[in-house]
C-alpha cells in the first residue's frame, strides 16, 4: 500500500494556529516603521515606492542580483533601467561593487533582507545618504523583525512587505515609510467581485489543505453555487476575438498565483477588506514564536547529516524568518527527491532576469542553484513539520552511508 502523504501548504492557510493569543513580547514588524499603506502586492508596493522616489525613464535602479523576478517589472513599468549588483556567499550586499556600478543616471537602490535575515541597514543607510540615492527597504521576506533597535522597514527612504507571504491571506502587500507621509496617496477598492475572490480563495485554500474542516462542510452547497456562479461570470467576461486581454483586468492580481507579472491596474487599489481583518486580528506574537520554533526544528533535523546545511549560521533573537534556507551540497539530487516525495520547496531566485547571471554575481548563481527553502510558517502542523523533516533525513541519508 502506498503511504499517504500530507499536502502540507507552502504558505499560511486559514486555521485557528494564526489568531490564538499567546503570552510573550509582541515583535515589532514593518508596520511599526512609519505610515502604511495596505496594497494587494509587495510589487505593487515596489511600484509605488520607485513613483514616489521620483524614479523615471532614464533612470537607473540598483537591484540585488540574487532576486524575485517580480522586482524587476515594477522598475521597467517606471521607465528606469535595473542595474544588478553583486551580494556575498551569505546575501549579504557587496558595497564595493554598489559603488562600481553608481553613475550618473543612478536614482534608487533596492535592499532585499533574505529570508526573513536583515542586511547590515546602517552601513547602507550612509552609503546611499553619501551618495544621494533613494533607498528601497525590500521587507518581502521579513514581516516582522528588528535590526538595530528598530523595526525592519525603517532604515530606507520606502519599504514595501508582502503581508500574504505572513498571513493566511489570499493576497496583501504594504508600502511602509517613516521618511515621508503617505496619508495623500489614494487608494480604492478593486470591486466587490475582488473583495469576494480575496475571502473564497482564502478559505479555499485553507480546505484543500485539511483545515477547517467543519467551516468547510456548513459552506458546502453555497461554495457549489459559488462555482456555478464564478463559471457564469467569466463566461460574460471572456475577451472577445481581436480583444487585447490585457485590455480585461482580471479579478485578482496575478502575484496571488504566484506569477510574475506587474499589472499596473492594481497600482491604485487597496488590499481586500477581508485580507485587512485578517492581519488586524492575528496574533503577531503566536505567527512570530511558531516561524522561529519551526525553523529551529528544520535546522536540527538536519544538523550532522552531511550534504546540507542552514544558510545561515545562527537564528538571531530578533528575526522571523520567511522560510528556512539550506545550501545543499547535491541541490538537484536533492531537489529532485524531495519534490518526489510531495516536500513543499522555494527556490528563490529562479528563474533570474536576463543580465543577472553568473558572469553578473557568481554568488547570486550559486545561491539560486544551491538554497533550497522549506516552510516553516505558523499553519504547519506537527505531524506535518515530522513528515516533512523526515524526508528531509531521507533524501539526504544515503550520501552519509556512501560517505
Amino acid at each position: 500500500m502506498t503511504e499517504q502523504r500530507p499536502r502540507i501548504p507552502i504558505a499560511p492557510v486559514l486555521s485557528r494556529a494564526s489568531f490564538v493569543s499567546v503570552p510573550g513580547r509582541r515583535p515589532r514588524s514593518v508596520l511599526d516603521a512609519g505610515q502604511v499603506r495596505k496594497v494587494t502586492s509587495g510589487r505593487v508596493a515596489i511600484a509605488l515606492a520607485l513613483r514616489r522616489m521620483g524614479v523615471k525613464a532614464g533612470d537607473q535602479v540598483l537591484v540585488p542580483a540574487y532576486h524575485s523576478a517580480s522586482m524587476v517589472p515594477p522598475v521597467r513599468w517606471c521607465g528606469a533601467t535595473p542595474v544588478f549588483y553583486r551580494i556575498g556567499p551569505d546575501a549579504s550586499v557587496d558595497l564595493a561593487d554598489v559603488g562600481a556600478r553608481l553613475g550618473p543616471a543612478t536614482r534608487a537602490m533596492m535592499v532585499t533582507h533574505y529570508f526573513g535575515f536583515p542586511q547590515d541597514m546602517a552601513a547602507i543607510r550612509a552609503f546611499c545618504d553619501a551618495h544621494g540615492i533613494g533607498l528601497l527597504e525590500d521587507c518581502a521576506h521579513g514581516f516582522f523583525g528588528e535590526h538595530g533597535g528598530r523595526p525592519l522597514g525603517s532604515w530606507g527612504d520606502y519599504a514595501i512587505a508582502s503581508s500574504m507571504k505572513f498571513f493566511p491571506t489570499y493576497e496583501g502587500g504594504c508600502l511602509v515609510s517613516s521618511r515621508h507621509r503617505l496619508d495623500e496617496i489614494a487608494l480604492r477598492s478593486a470591486g466587490l467581485g475582488f473583495e469576494a475572490k480575496a475571502a473564497l480563495a482564502a478559505l479555499e485554500n485553507s480546505f484543500a489543505h485539511g483545515r477547517l474542516p467543519l467551516v468547510r462542510m456548513l459552506l458546502r452547497l453555497p461554495l457549489r453555487l459559488k462555482d456555478l456562479a464564478w463559471n457564469a461570470l467569466k463566461s460574460r467576461r471572456a475577451v472577445p476575438s481581436g480583444t487585447d486581454p490585457a485590455s480585461t483586468p482580471a479579478l485578482a492580481p496575478a502575484s496571488s498565483d504566484s506569477g510574475f507579472d506587474f499589472e499596473p491596474h492594481w497600482v491604485d487599489k487597496r488590499s481586500s477588506w477581508f485580507s485587512r481583518t485578517v492581519m488586524a486580528l492575528a496574533s503577531s506574537t503566536r505567527i512570530a514564536a511558531l516561524r522561529r520554533r519551526h525553523y529551529l526544528m528544520i535546522e536540527e533535523a538536519v544538523r550532522g547529516l552531511g550534504g546540507c546545511r542552514p544558510l545561515f549560521a545562527r537564528l538571531p533573537e530578533d528575526v522571523v524568518p520567511w522560510q528556512c534556507p539550506l545550501l545543499f551540497d547535491d541541490p538537484d539530487t536533492a531537489f529532485e527527491r524531495l519534490h518526489a516525495a510531495g516536500v513543499p520547496l522555494v527556490r528563490f531566485g529562479l528563474p533570474r532576469w536576463p543580465g543577472a547571471d553568473a558572469a553578473t554575481c557568481a554568488n547570486s548563481a550559486m545561491l539560486a542553484h544551491h538554497v533550497l527553502a522549506l516552510p516553516c510558517h505558523q499553519e504547519l502542523r506537527a505531524d506535518e513539520l515530522a513528515w516533512m523533516t523526515g524526508q528531509l533525513r531521507t533524501a539526504l541519508q544515503p550520501r552519509v552511508q556512501a560517505a
